[in-house]
Order: C-alpha cells, then structure tokens, then sequence
C-alpha cells in the first residue's frame, strides 16, 4: 500500500522502509492548475511506494517568497530535499499555465541525471505548453522518457514501477 507525504510532511525518521519514492514534480500555479497529483496518487494506492507530494493543503498565497519566510522557506527545502531523495521524479506541464519552479526542477534533475546522481525521470508536457520546445529538447538532449497525457505519464510510471521496482 502506499504512503502520501504531503508537503510538510516528512518521511519519519529512523524508518526501514523500503518503499520506492517518488516525487510529483510538475504544475500547481498557486493552486491553479489541474490537481494531476491526486489522479497519479489515486492510480499508485496498490502499489507499495512512498508518493511526495508538493501541493500543500495548507498554502497560503500571501506568504512572501523570500528565503526568510519560514513557510516560503520550509516548503522549498521540502520540494529540493525529497526530489533529491526519490527513485523517480515525475514531471506534469499543465498547458494552462507557466510552472516556472516545475521548469527549474526539470534543469536540476536532468543536470543531475547527466552526473548518474538522480532517480529515473517521466515527464508529460502536452501540446500547448507554451514552453513545449524546449522541454522537448531538454529531454532528448538528456535522454529522458517522455509522455503526451495524463493517462500515458500514469501508464508508463506503472509499467516502470513493474518492471524495476517490484
């Protein structure tokens, strides 16, 4: 069965688990775009993986983004700590808005995978994404699996977890 960590919450210390781990890295928009986390979620409940989850539910967007505001701060470190940590990082471009940090986290772990240092990396970023090209290149470039919906990002992260992982 899995198990949902929902920013801020951490995986509990001192535990055994050997769960596979993956981090839902892709659009929120201040809570504007699609909730795709809860269907990727909602289709992993069988399988035995520990799923990090950015969206808080406790948000609040009049927090200012600054490194010493706590929240800001703490939710950040979070994201940048569990990317780190996961075995596969997902990626979902919502062509509804601009995901500028899901753009930062794709650079991150493609530079990271160049060096062996990160987890495997799915990435869907449909037609209409209004930076689609050079999400595209990136992924070639790095030779990153890539997926044109929803329904094939949660198709191929199954056949993946089969494969690799269980």
């Amino acid at each position: 069965m899995s198990r949902i960590f929902k920013a801020p919450k951490r995986h509990p210390v001192g535990d055994k688990n050997s769960n596979t781990r993956i981090f839902l890295a892709g659009s929120i928009d201040m809570g504007k775009a699609v909730n795709w986390q809860d269907q990727v979620t909602n289709a992993l409940l069988d399988y035995d993986v520990d799923i990090y989850n950015p969206r808080r539910d406790d948000w609040d967007s009049t927090w200012e983004q600054k490194i010493d505001n706590p929240k800001f701060n703490e939710q950040v470190t979070w994201e940048l700590d569990n990317i780190e940590n996961a075995d596969i990082v997902v990626f979902y471009f919502d062509p509804s808005g601009p995901a500028p940090i899901t753009l930062m986290e794709l650079g991150i772990s493609a530079a990271r995978q160049g060096l062996a240092a990160v987890a495997h990396l799915i990435v869907c970023c449909p037609e209409g994404y209004f930076r689609k090209g050079n999400v595209d290149i990136l992924c070639q470039r790095y030779d990153i699996s890539q997926v044109p919906d929803l329904e094939s990002l949660i198709a191929q992260l199954k056949e993946d977890l089969e494969r690799w992982y269980v």
